[in-house]
């Protein structure tokens, strides 16, 4: 069974991410480090507690559509609703709606815990938090008025209807209409697939986010418009009124996520109301649905990042267990009778270690995402290099984290051997549920076209030029702490860090001279590169802490481990940056 790790969820936030900086400096208020060890405690005994039971449930019903309503597994409803009731929705929502406005650090560190105990179950909040904060970056006064206080408390969940049938990651082809009237509103008609709790019994009513298009819009990204559009009509003194015409035509069968109903969803077709049409309003200004929609979408691929972390840790710790009680042969050095736990097993404990040192990589990276997003709402100065920082990490946590939860998941499996296989054990379900979060919210091949084409460039190369320096001076303090528990982690990391500049050289010199398709090229496996050098300095530095929690030496060592295993790869991909393009090429016809 999971347990949350808030000890070293606590400790990374703190000493590898830099809220204990953060917190010093005076820029989160009256937050301490008291009361974010008070929140994160609370977090972790809910998603232990009472998440955590209830995942196996939801695998084996699934959510079950009748008559167009969703029902959720048995004990869903009253496990969100205990969820929403402790104020968790909230976390960094406006205070003028009834949220906390907490740090951006605090709530990913909670998501990382929702996820963990059931992935399926924390998707609806997740998307209701983005919902929020689109709503409150680029809705009218009349809107948030109408609307917030109930998405902020859990009463009403959110949705994102991007795509349709047709048009996958493609938002330029959308085909869904809004048609205007006269009193301000808009009746929109069409199909969305792939909505995300887009129809379910846990809550009262569902504010759905939707992309259409209007008449005389232009072709493409640019004719895109933005509109809320509510599962029930909502009277001026705020109680529920007539249905709206929306309702979930079916549900997708999945490989995993079982619990999270995954709905097609119809617009305006005559199903309810007197009128054919889904009443929306328009969020925004008409034409330009795609920007507010990214407001949501960029804080939704850091959510789905802490996805990864969450089936990291989850898939970790199961492994972990299991190979202390699994007994299986004799290991090296087994001195006493009878077989030896398989944990003592090298090849396990290289398995093992790999799986913890992903685990904890993927989750500073994360979290040091998150301090930049905090750092460029908070910060007195540099705001402009932290909104940059922000940008330049997001692709890689959200691509490295999820690669590594089905990486990290698939290796729990092989830990368990056969009954890794049988679903009976647990294992086989972080694996199902991990595969959708590399497809998620933009796909990891189109972070890693994001990260070149887009972030590389800020600045003219001088943001992601100044992180690696950054990056070089922990290196450089492993090498001068003359702590013989490091190992050679101070060489490897500079190999590492010495390929991450040499690719990115290599990819800012293609796009100066126009080359974007050789940059292309090599663009997924720069993106694992980059993280892989985060995942050796973020552990060097969570090494460097020596806090005086006793793990001190554990976090060195496993520092260690993961710069004389994991990071020879670097090498290896700076290699298929640089040289990969023409052979990409070249090969093209084989798959004519």
């Amino acid at each position: 069974m999971y347990k949350a790790p808030v000890e070293e969820i606590a400790f990374t936030l703190k000493h590898v991410a830099g809220m204990a900086e953060t917190i010093d400096g005076g820029l989160l208020g009256d937050l301490g480090e008291d009361l974010v060890d008070a929140i994160l405690a609370e977090a972790g005994r809910f998603a232990t507690e009472e998440i955590a039971p209830l995942a196996d449930i939801g695998d084996r019903q699934g959510a079950r559509l009748s008559n167009g309503e969703v029902k959720t597994p048995d004990g869903w409803r009253d496990l969100y609703h205990n969820w929403a009731a402790g104020g968790w929705n909230g976390l960094t929502a406006p205070e003028d709606f009834g949220g906390q406005a907490l740090p951006h650090m605090l709530n990913v560190a909670a998501l990382e815990m929702w996820n963990s105990g059931s992935m399926a179950f924390a998707l609806c909040p997740t998307l209701t938090m983005g919902a929020i904060e689109a709503l409150n970056v680029h809705g009218s006064a009349a809107l948030k008025e109408k609307y917030l206080a109930r998405m902020v408390s859990g009463e009403w969940t959110g949705t994102m209807n991007l795509t349709e049938p047709h048009a996958g990651s493609d938002l330029g082809v959308l085909k869904a209409r809004a048609e205007r009237r006269d009193d301000g509103s808009y009746r929109i008609f069409g199909q969305k697939i792939f909505i995300t709790w887009g129809e379910h019994d846990a809550a009262d009513n569902i504010i759905h986010l939707v992309l259409a298009r209007l008449p005389d819009a232009p072709a493409g990204t640019r004719g895109i418009s933005l509109f809320l559009v509510p599962k029930f009509l909502v009277k001026d003194d705020g109680s529920l009124g007539a249905r709206n015409d929306l309702y979930c035509h079916s549900l997708e069968h999945k490989l995993g996520i079982h619990g999270s109903p995954t709905c097609t969803m119809i617009y305006g077709d005559g199903k309810f109301g007197n009128e054919k049409g889904a009443v929306g309003w328009l969020i925004g200004e008409e034409n330009k649905g795609l920007a507010c929609m990214f407001t949501m979408m960029n804080n939704a691929r850091l959510a789905v990042g802490m996805q990864g972390v969450a089936i990291c840790e989850a898939a970790t710790q199961k492994a972990i267990a299991y190979a202390k009680e699994r007994t299986q042969g004799r290991a090296p050095g087994w001195s006493v009778s009878g077989m030896s736990p398989i944990i003592d097993h090298p090849d396990v404990t290289r398995m093992l270690l790999t799986m913890k040192a992903l685990t904890q990589g993927s989750r500073a990276i994360a979290y040091a995402c998150a301090h930049a997003i905090d750092m460029a709402h908070r910060a007195t100065e540099r705001r402009e290099d932290w909104q940059e920082r922000a940008a330049l990490l997001t692709p890689i946590a959200k691509s490295f984290a999820t690669d590594a939860g089905v990486d990290v998941a698939s290796l729990g499996i092989q830990v368990h051997g056969g009954m890794g296989f049988i679903e009976e054990t647990g294992a086989a379900r972080y694996l199902r549920d991990a595969r959708i979060a590399p497809i998620y919210e933009g796909t990891n091949g189109i972070q890693a076209i994001d990260l070149v084409i887009r972030k590389l460039p800020l600045s003219g190369g001088k943001q992601v030029r100044g992180f690696i320096a950054e990056l070089k001076a922990i290196a450089e303090a492993v090498r001068s702490s003359n702590l013989k528990g490091f190992g050679a982690t101070a060489d490897r990391l500079a190999a590492a860090l010495a390929d991450l500049e040499a690719a990115t050289d290599w990819l800012l010199a293609r796009l100066v001279k126009g080359k974007s398709a050789e940059a292309l090229s090599g663009a997924t496996p720069y993106q694992r590169l980059f993280g892989l050098a985060l995942t050796g300095c973020y552990l060097a530095k969570g090494g460097l802490a020596r806090v005086a929690d006793g793990a001190g030496e554990s976090r060195i060592a496993l520092c260690r481990f993961a710069a004389e295993n994991l990071l020879s790869e670097t090498v290896a991909l700076k290699d298929r940056v640089v040289n990969g393009a023409e052979s990409l090429a070249a090969a093209r016809a084989v798959l004519a």
